[in-house]
């Protein structure tokens, strides 16, 4: 086979290296329009993992690349005059001309052709084709790829210009760890990435918001300028050290750059040639990128050059079957890096949301950031720094931990709002059940769900949404609170959480609107009824399901009065019940959701409008329970954060609808997402609403809950520790095991979770089947069990 490879990069070189190792007899060629020592990096980081993989791919340019690197385990965090490290990381440092000689060298020793300073115009490329009767073309010429531009109709590429601008220097100061270090400016924070690549030189990356930038005049600035101006600003970090830039022919302006994230859609193009149809493979960053925040680009381009040789010797003589398992594979791959590399991303382009953090918690919600590195696998690098950051958290939390003693996992951890205080940070989720009599009465099936789940060791269990009225269902088997009977149910249910259990029990009252008058969920979930239906309102007259919905009428102010009298009264039955939390349902368009989105939110008079219009209905009805719910007794409000499609609500909103409902008394919001238009296109994945929870509680400093396929304690953990959220509301989990939260006190080993008395002789079975599988798995990793919390 006959192989040209563009682009003389890591990936481009490698993966010539390994083909030409694999097939002695083909003939591979690398086209590189600079010199072999030009690069705009300076050093390159590569894993534990990675570094074993390239082993196994080649050792001979694995050893010599292993024997350049420089390695570290710990990250230190400078931040507010503070310095905190974590160990146990596991990366390694290697010069990018370093790299760059020794896979060049490897390519000369096989035979591989090199041919640098050679340019090759996308227009060209047939021509190179049928010169070197190439049987495949591998694109590998990096983020701008030429030839990626000339084949866009086919490779469909996404390129995402992110928000901070950035500088890539290089500096004679050695750092003992991968270093993280903050500076607040009076015009915004700027940020280094720092590392050691070499015996000499370490790579010293500074980055900032491109608002700031500009503010800072950087643009204007000269090279020596700029880096003069970041010599400065981290003067402390680099104790006395020059920067240096290996750029310098450059402008301060050209050298800051702003990183573009790129996707493709297709990894592969076939063009027609002379030759017959030949494919144009992409590799490395003109596939797909990475933020350097998460690793290097060069990682993800050698871990490519990999699989596209292993793909090639698997399919001998099938190179479009090859091809596309290699898209396959490592598609997937990247696309969970991406992901990360975007969590990451946007966390240090919002340094300032996390600014008020105590450094504690600043440092462990940056180590976390990418949700790459749980609560458990950070423990697992270092205990010590785990161990020590759960005691600061619980002595945070108000509780005194004996020096001897180990503290409890952060959602362990007792939560106090007004004068409630719940044991721990787990909330049972409002689940609706379709289990009330048609008359809205709930039943003893809620009285076993809701004391199961309480008895389960959640620290507070929420009742699905409790309708303020008959024509506030959902369905005709929805639970209400809009008489004296009702109330006296919920009463016995009340009683039963506070007499078995140590939880606390949560109301949430909303109204349907517009999505009332359906079926239960396994009748045909959002499906009007075919009988017994009732009149609908909404903010504006609308079909949820189009074509099929019963249409609600636009509600008058009279409707309005009408319904704020109903949530005022329900909340007096709610009190009268006992219930020790109020939740308002505003999310999920339901009526007071209905008024808060755009996209079902039309009406023309001072209730819709801009986002304070839209709000006026749902901060009255706030207003009006909160006047008359307890004053000690919280009250939060769940919303929908973004409605997934265009014209509606987004984050940004959400942040502004918290701090509206925040400045009238709202102690909490529970931050859901989606469900107002039938037609959103949500993002799914794992904890995939938190960060809409993470946003919301820094920026428009109110406290929330996290929802959203949230399913371990290793996620609640991480969530509750990084600040991302103050409770975490368990659902489906809670659905198939009641005891979840016990179950998952007794795999920590933390014995601080209250069991009811006629559970603990299971207790004790499964406190020592535990340990029985600890110390199994302990005896086959060689490490002694660990000890139990108390």
């Amino acid at each position: 086979m006959n192989v040209v490879v563009v682009g003389g990069g890591p990936g481009g070189l490698y993966a010539a290296l390994l083909m030409k190792r694999r097939d002695p007899r083909a003939q591979i060629t690398v086209i590189e329009r600079h010199r072999p020592g030009d690069t705009f990096g300076w050093g390159v980081v590569l894993s534990d993992q990675t570094v074993a993989n390239l082993r196994a791919a080649d050792p001979e340019s694995a050893n010599e690349i292993a024997a350049a690197m420089h390695r570290w385990d710990d990250i230190a965090i400078h931040f507010a005059q503070r310095t905190m490290r974590s160990g146990g990381h596991g990366f390694s440092g290697i010069g990018r001309k370093k790299l760059l000689s020794v896979l060049q060298q490897r390519c000369r020793t096989l035979g591989v052709v090199l041919r640098f300073e050679t340019d090759l115009p996308p227009a060209h490329l047939e021509t190179v084709i049928a010169v070197e009767q190439a049987d495949l073309v591998v694109v590998a010429d990096g983020i701008n790829s030429r030839l990626r531009e000339r084949f866009a109709s086919t490779y469909r590429p996404d390129i995402d210009l992110r928000r901070c601008r950035y500088v890539w220097l290089g500096t004679p100061k050695r750092f003992d760890a991968f270093t993280f270090a903050f500076k607040e400016t009076p015009i915004g924070w700027f940020q280094a990435h720092a590392y050691q690549f070499d015996g000499d030189t370490s790579t010293f990356i500074v980055e900032t918001p491109q608002e700031v930038w500009e503010q800072a005049g950087i643009a204007e600035m000269s090279n020596g300028e700029s880096i003069a101006f970041c010599e400065s600003l981290f003067a402390d970090v680099l104790t006395g050290e020059p920067l240096m830039s290996n750029v310098a022919h450059l402008r301060g302006s050209a050298q800051w750059i702003r990183f573009p994230r790129v996707t493709c859609a297709e990894w592969v193009h076939w063009l027609d040639t002379a030759r017959g149809r030949v494919p144009l493979v992409l590799l490395g960053d003109a596939a797909h990128t990475a933020h350097f925040s998460i690793g290097s680009g060069s990682k993800l381009a050698l871990e490519d050059a990999i699989a596209l040789d292993t793909q090639l010797a698997a399919h001998p003589g099938d190179v479009a079957s090859a091809l596309a398992r290699y898209q396959a594979e490592r598609s997937v791959e990247v696309l969970k890096l991406q992901n990360a590399a975007r969590n990451s991303t946007e966390w240090f382009e919002h340094v300032d949301r996390y600014a008020s953090l105590a450094p504690e918690q600043f440092a462990y919600s940056l180590l976390t950031r990418s949700q790459r590195i749980s609560h458990e696998n950070l423990r697992v690098r270092d205990a010590a720094y785990v161990g020590a950051f759960e005691r600061w958290f619980a002595q945070q939390a108000g509780l005194s931990i004996a020096a001897d003693v180990l503290a409890p996992p952060a959602i362990f951890t007792p939560f106090t709002v007004r004068s409630v205080t719940l044991p721990n940070r787990i909330v049972v989720s409002p689940m609706a059940q379709y289990s009330a009599t048609n008359e809205g009465m709930p039943t003893d099936w809620h009285l076993v769900h809701l004391g199961a789940r309480a008895t389960g060791g959640a620290g507070l269990v929420m009742t699905e949404m409790t309708c303020v009225a008959p024509d506030a269902r959902i369905t005709p088997v929805c639970p209400g609170l809009w008489n004296d009977d009702q109330r006296d149910m919920w009463a016995r249910i009340v009683r039963f959480v506070h007499e078995h259990s140590q939880s606390k029990i949560g109301l949430q009252l909303g109204h349907a609107g517009a999505k009332g008058a359906t079926k239960t969920m396994w009748d045909g979930i959002d499906q009007p009824l075919e009988r017994g239906e009732w009149p609908l309102i909404a903010a504006s007259e609308t079909q949820y399901l189009s074509g099929e919905s019963q249409t609600a009428r636009e509600m008058t102010r009279e409707d309005m009065r009408r319904v704020i009298g109903e949530f005022v009264q329900a909340a007096q039955r709610g009190a009268t019940a006992g219930f020790d939390w109020l939740e308002l349902h505003s999310a999920h368009g339901y009526l007071m959701s209905g008024f808060l989105s755009p996209l079902t939110n039309r009406r023309t008079d001072e209730y819709g409008g801009d986002l304070a219009a839209r709000a006026k209905f749902p901060l009255e009805v706030f207003a009006a329970v909160r006047a008359v719910w307890p004053v000690n007794r919280p009250i939060s409000v769940r919303i929908s954060a973004h409605d997934w499609t265009n014209g509606g609500n987004t984050d940004d909103d959400a942040v502004a609808i918290a701090k509206l409902f925040r400045n009238v008394g709202a102690d909490m919001i529970d931050v859901s997402a989606g469900q107002v238009v039938k037609n959103e296109r949500p993002v799914y994945g794992r904890m995939w609403q938190t960060p809409f929870a993470d946003r919301v509680r820094q920026e428009a400093g109110i406290a929330t809950i996290a929802v959203g396929a949230i399913t371990d304690a290793d996620q609640a953990n991480g969530i509750i520790a990084s600040g991302r959220a103050d409770l975490v509301a368990i659902g489906r989990p809670h659905l198939t095991n009641p005891a979840w939260t016990l179950m998952e006190a007794a795999k920590y080993g933390y014995n601080g979770a209250t069991w009811p008395v006629q559970y603990l002789a299971g207790k004790s079975q499964l406190d020592r089947l535990i340990e029985r599988e600890r110390t199994m798995r302990a005896a086959l990793e060689g490490a002694p069990p660990t000890g139990e919390l108390t």
